[in-house]
């Protein structure tokens, strides 16, 4: 029986005319630009997937379903999650499978109108690639009860797969859910019929889905916020358990499952699994009591002091509290003959219960690594004793070695990686960052490692990766070979990198993914299964490579360069900068940064789902992203006054214009004497009428028209982490040792927006006006971009070593590029500034073989070595 977990996907339901008012109002009055952002929204709260529903009598749907996915898809913030097209018109449905890229999910076709239109469309659906979801619901109507709704999902399963040949992993079962406690007796089982069906679907009718509108469950409840929200945590406790996959669910509406209050748990579990006769009635008791409170209301205190000392230490593990540690460590020693029994013991039972709530999603990342550094600060406690008996630590589960590779030096994800593994009993051996293929095929053979992890997060590390995984093949290795980092993907791991070693090679996503990976991998029973399941689904991603034929959706460059952006420059002119060269800021305050942080990406390094200032008040995530802020603010007061870090930046400005795709930057106003070039890419995908193929080049006057200028930039606030770090590392605190990390890279970013808004506002002075909130600033609401080189608009890092000759960036700030043109210290941000009020943010996306050639050419080198550098944006 599988058991809730983190992989649990949530679908997005607010771009629905019929779900959202709002919505709905901004599609009929056409504000499709305020519309998309509703899509943007559900994202950045964690939707995985997101719906997309037009079905209005007075709205051409057709229309609109097509208008709002070519909007989408040209916002990459949005285009990287699925989309489920929603409606009950199949013309609708099909117009959207004309315009949606990627892989989409139709939502829903059934046997409703019985099984030739119900194959016809499977049909179709299927020529597009799409996966599908299917209601349990034929001619006699909606599927009512268990054997109904797994009779129904087992026929059309037979038909889909062994009729049309539909992949079975591509099929996504709706068995309905439908209100409980409605005083109707012949609705109390309906939550135990969902659940039993599914459990039956995922037995019975391999690699399906199952999933179900949520908030369907507790319709009786209406009004009543807590009490919905306990129905909706428990109906999906008991409903992951049985294998329910997906759900449209209201993040608004869940709270914890174990967060219920006891009194209120007990009755809505007795209603939803229908456990005795009188639970409407007794749950219609107490619901009142809960009206207008939250649900989830707790007490502090230290009741729990007064338990045995193993269940004091398994308290502190999960609550992550290090107060007693030593006093209850030393304890537990005097209860054991030797003090690895400890370890052995209530130690690892404890961080058994946070892996088991972390696996089941009633933990989060922050709270497992705080669980870590207790485990951490007892097992440095008993050490002493430990190694006085000459006695070897408790077998782990198995062995990794992890590293950054050569040229990298990002770490946070590989160190909440290492620091999740650990809390499950692997042992983890951190080689560090910017580490050669030679010294981790040396580290894996002196430790005797059971797997090998890789991480990276510039795109120059892709190739790296492919480097350490032909030499293990070179040296013979057998062992699991894991790929992780923010540039990685399963496809690139599928094409690029496992056909180069032998063994088995898995792409791991996050951290929530790695433990259950791991544990696969060592284990006796189901590492072959694993392996080879892996290696089909890998075999499969190549074949279907191979098979799709060349991009007929790139244009040629020259049509390309014809349909380029044309900002207006007769009605625009450039604002000279305050001064032209550099201007070096040495020590800028800490202090003035501070109201200029995100929030959001900081909660993602931790990866809780959300947009601050909203996540604060989640019912998932709510509890631990408040205690976490709370962490980073009082670590940050302490960063200000104690001056733990050094914020440095230079900024330039150059006279410049622009040479087709290239932009020139000149030594003096007389631009009689080319100082650089910097050279840009162009978008070669097709556009739909109206939307230019754009490069940034576009955004700077062209030659021989008016002067223009461009700017450039490099600020850090990362100069003095190390001896802080060192200490951290030194007392066993991870929690501390990223939270710093995080917090620098949060610091840096807001650097750079700070001196942005001092461009604009005085250095460049092209909007000596502005007058925005910082909310508006965080949200880039101004004049101006700051595109940063390896990134979507400007997407080769092999321009920075140019921006940084022109900047004397290492000179001015101590910030240095490795020869993969990663930045050290990492709390660091560079980029260039445009001023046309034109110029927005954008991806290039992939590139033909005849821009790749031009790209060389202008770059003065082969075309080997441009591929090298523009490796992710090459076409099939």
């Amino acid at each position: 029986m599988s058991k809730p977990t983190a992989q649990f996907i949530n679908v997005g339901e607010r771009t629905n005319v019929a779900g959202s008012a709002k919505f709905k109002k901004l599609i009929f009055e056409g504000n499709y630009e305020e519309a998309v952002s509703i899509a943007r929204h559900q994202v950045e709260g964690g939707a995985q997937i997101i719906d997309i529903n037009f079905d209005d009598a007075m709205l051409d749907a057709e229309e609109a379903m097509e208008t709002f996915l070519k909007l989408i898809a040209a916002e990459p913030d949005i285009a990287r999650v699925p989309v489920m097209i929603d409606s009950s018109k199949w013309s609708v449905i099909e117009t959207g499978l004309k315009c949606v890229q990627g892989k989409a999910v139709v939502n829903s076709i059934s046997m409703k109108e019985g099984k030739e239109p119900f194959v016809a469309q499977a049909k179709r659906i299927m020529r597009y690639g799409a996966a599908v979801v299917v209601m349990a619901f034929d001619e006699k109507g909606q599927a009512d009860s268990i054997d109904r709704k797994y009779e129904i999902c087992k026929k059309s399963y037979d038909i889909l797969v062994n009729e049309v040949g539909f992949p079975p992993e591509d099929i996504i079962f709706d068995p309905n859910i439908f209100a409980v406690a409605t005083g109707i007796e012949e609705h109390d089982n309906y939550g135990v019929d969902f659940i039993e069906a599914t459990r039956l679907i995922k037995k019975n009718l391999p690699h399906a889905k199952v999933s179900g509108g949520v908030s369907n469950v507790s319709f009786s409840f209406r009004g009543n916020n807590p009490v919905r929200e306990a129905m909706h945590s428990v109906f999906l406790y008991h409903a992951i358990k049985a294998g329910m996959d997906m759900g449209i669910v209201n993040a608004g509406q869940l709270t914890v499952y174990s967060d219920i209050p006891d009194d209120l748990r007990e009755r809505v579990e007795d209603v939803i699994l229908n456990r005795r006769p009188d639970a409407t009635e007794r749950l219609l008791e107490i619901a009142d009591d809960y009206k207008g409170q939250g649900a989830k209301a707790r007490v502090e205190d230290l009741s729990w002091r007064e338990q045995p000392v193993a269940k004091r230490l398994e308290h502190a593990l999960v609550k992550g509290i290090a107060d007693y540690i030593e006093e209850d460590t030393e304890e537990a020693r005097q209860q054991f003959d030797r003090p690895i029994q400890v370890i052995e013991g209530p130690l690892m039972d404890g961080m058994n219960v946070v892996g088991d709530l972390f696996g089941a999603g009633e933990m989060f990342l922050p709270q497992v690594v705080k669980s870590a550094r207790v485990m951490k600060q007892s097992v440095a406690y008993l050490q002493p004793f430990i190694e006085a008996e000459k006695e070897e630590g408790s077998k782990a589960k198995g062995r990794i070695v992890m590293a950054t590779v050569k040229g990298d030096v990002h770490d946070i994800g590989k160190n909440i990686v290492g620091v999740v593994l650990q809390c499950n009993n692997f042992e983890v051996i951190d080689l560090g960052v910017m580490v050669p293929w030679a010294d981790i095929l040396k580290a894996a053979n002196d430790h005797d490692a059971d797997m090998i992890g890789l991480s990276g997060l510039i795109t120059p590390s892709l190739d790296e990766m492919v480097t350490v995984a032909s030499e293990m093949k070179r040296a013979k290795f057998d062992m699991p070979l894991l790929i992780g980092g923010a540039t990685t993907s399963r496809v690139h791991t599928a094409v690029k990198i496992a056909p180069e070693y032998d063994g088995p090679v898995t792409h791991v996503l996050d951290a929530s993914r790695a433990v259950g990976v791991a544990s696969q991998l060592v284990s006796e029973d189901g590492k072959a299964a694993f392996v080879e399941k892996t290696k089909a689904e890998y075999d499969e991603i190549v074949r279907k490579r191979l098979a799709k034929p060349k991009s007929d959706r790139l244009v040629g460059l020259e049509d390309a360069r014809k349909n380029k952006a044309t900002p207006d420059f007769d009605a625009f002119t450039p604002v000279r900068p305050s001064f032209t060269g550099t201007r070096v800021f040495d020590d800028f305050p800490l202090e003035d940064l501070i109201e200029r942080i995100d929030w959001t990406p900081f909660f993602r390094t931790w990866e809780l789902a959300g947009t601050y200032p909203a996540i604060l008040e989640d019912d998932v995530v709510g509890e631990s992203a408040r205690s976490l802020l709370a962490d980073a603010e009082a670590m940050l007061k302490t960063i200000v006054e104690e001056k733990w870090l050094t914020a440095k930046g230079v900024v330039g400005f150059w006279p410049a214009n622009a040479d087709g795709d290239d932009v020139v930057l000149y030594t003096g106003d007389n631009r009689n004497e080319e100082l650089s070039r910097v050279h840009f890419l162009r978008q070669q995908i097709q556009k739909r009428e109206g939307r230019a193929n754009d490069c940034l080049a576009d955004f700077i006057a062209p030659e021989g028209t008016k002067p223009d200028w461009m700017g450039g930039f490099v600020v850090t606030a990362g100069h003095g982490i190390e001896p802080h770090l060192a200490r951290f590392q030194a007392n066993h605190d991870d929690y501390s040792d990223i939270m710093l990390k995080a917090l620098a890279d949060r610091l840096a970013e807001a650097f750079a927006e700070k001196m942005h808004e001092l461009v604009r506002t005085e250095l460049w002075g092209f909007a000596a006006d502005e007058d925005l909130t910082n909310e508006e600033i965080i949200k880039e609401r101004y004049t101006s971009i700051r595109p940063a080189p390896g990134y979507p608009a400007c997407p080769d890092h092999s321009e920075k070593p140019e921006l940084f000759r022109l900047l004397d960036a290492t000179n001015a700030t101590g910030v240095e590029l490795t020869e993969s043109f990663a930045m050290t210290p990492t709390a660091a941000v560079s980029g260039y500034y445009f001023a046309h009020p034109d110029a927005h943010y954008f991806g290039v996306g992939k590139i033909g073989e005849d821009q790749l050639a031009d790209y060389a050419k202008r770059r003065g080198v082969d075309i080997e070595q441009a591929a090298r550098w523009l490796r992710p944006n090459l076409a099939d």
